[in-house]
């Protein structure tokens, strides 16, 4: 069960309001659900998948969270089922957000793709495959991790192997005995590099174009991503210089093993460009240390006759993973709108929403964040539905 969880002051609206419609079932959606369903607004969450958390039912088997389970919940005061380790499984994740999903009474129509978003005089018309749906509040929760994204590498329809999106890797068991060349080094292509490792790939490489800033999920006796919550509330450059110590007593020189440690910290770089530091298991150390895998340079092209890296280097692996991120997919659904910036992602999407009536939620690395985001949100979305200002966009 997910617990009795606080709630900040309500202030009912009439419970006979059109509901406001949230595109997406996962923890943004569902968030977005229980708050509104708080302060007494109906709601009406369609999703294009046949169950919620859809995302997190799909990923690999051996997916185990990198928030402590303090941080990986919706509402302050939520709990995971008794025996959840304290990082949890992807399906002590999934068990929760079923729980929470029934606990709040999400009305969810499943089956429903959203393709695009129009305005109109009524508010906003949102084109699916059951038909035009019409509301004056819109909130889109698809998250960042929407749209698997492969590089376009020069040569690649001519590579006889196999290459698979993260997104799509399963387990080690149909790469056992093959060559495997994983390529990106965040949370997901390291921790895969791992459990294939472990699970019987024959030889196992890592590609990185960008060093990553590696953290343990432990770091100086806390969960790192609570630390990182601390942090993230003082000066970047005071920021960055725990991070560093951190690092350095944490894990040390990993030069030897291919892994040098960027120059710029872990906080500058993700104010700079929104990358996170990469937080992984102990175990993922333990197998770059061991040499389990192999850190190798960046992808340059990949051919006829094989995989060609930047510094000259050719190999020919049997299969390639490619954990190399998502975009949003929102450019075909609401690029139109003036809402997006050049990476494709929401405007401001916390603060008062660019288009009146359009809101976005999900686009955090934690079920923690996306909770106390989806508390301000719907403040913007309660707030345009108690001034009755909201007027059909422009």
């Amino acid at each position: 069960m997910t617990g009795r969880g606080v709630y900040e002051q309500s202030t009912r609206l009439d419970p006979a309001a059109e509901p406001v419609l949230i595109i997406g079932a996962g923890p943004a959606g569902l968030a977005a659900a229980a708050e509104l369903r708080h302060h007494g607004v109906p709601s009406r969450i369609v999703d294009r998948a046949d169950a919620v958390a859809s995302s997190w039912r799909t990923r690999y088997d051996a997916l185990r969270l990198n928030t402590c389970r303090w941080n990986s919940v919706l509402r302050v005061g939520d709990r995971y089922a008794p025996g959840t380790p304290f990082f949890p499984l992807r399906e002590n994740a999934v068990a929760y957000l079923e729980n929470f999903a029934a606990e709040h009474e999400a009305d969810v129509q499943f089956g429903v793709q959203v393709n695009r978003i129009e305005s109109v005089p009524e508010g906003w018309r949102v084109c699916t495959s059951a038909g035009p749906m019409t509301a004056r509040q819109v909130v889109v929760a698809t998250g960042h991790q929407h749209t698997p994204w492969l590089p376009d590498w020069p040569g690649k329809d001519e590579y006889a192997g196999r290459i698979v999106h993260s997104w799509n890797y399963r387990n080690p068991q149909e790469f056992q005995g093959l060559d495997v060349l994983v390529v990106g080094a965040g949370c997901s292509g390291l921790d895969i590099a791992r459990d294939l490792a472990q699970g019987g790939a024959a030889h196992v490489q890592v590609a990185v174009r960008t060093q990553p800033n590696l953290l343990r999920k432990k770091s100086l006796g806390l969960p790192t991503d609570l630390l990182a919550a601390v942090l993230h509330r003082v000066p970047v450059r005071v920021a960055d210089s725990v991070g560093r110590f951190v690092q350095r007593s944490s894990i040390g020189d990993l030069r030897q093993w291919g892994l040098n440690r960027p120059e710029e910290g872990i906080f500058t770089r993700q104010h700079r460009d929104g990358s996170p530091p990469v937080i992984v298991g102990d175990d993922v150390f333990d197998a770059i240390r061991n040499r389990r895998f192999e850190i190798v340079a960046g992808v340059s092209s990949v051919g006829a006759d094989g995989v060609r890296l930047a510094d000259g280097t050719m190999l020919q692996p049997d299969a390639i993973v490619a954990a190399t991120g998502y975009t949003s997919g929102l450019e075909t659904v609401v690029g139109h709108l003036g809402v997006l910036d050049e990476r494709g992602n929401p405007l401001n999407y916390r603060q008062p929403a660019v288009r009146p009536g359009l809101h976005f939620l999900g686009y955090a690395p934690c079920m923690g964040v996306i909770g106390r985001d989806a508390k301000r949100v719907m403040r913007h979305v309660l707030a345009e539905l108690k001034s009755s200002t909201v007027t059909a966009p422009s």
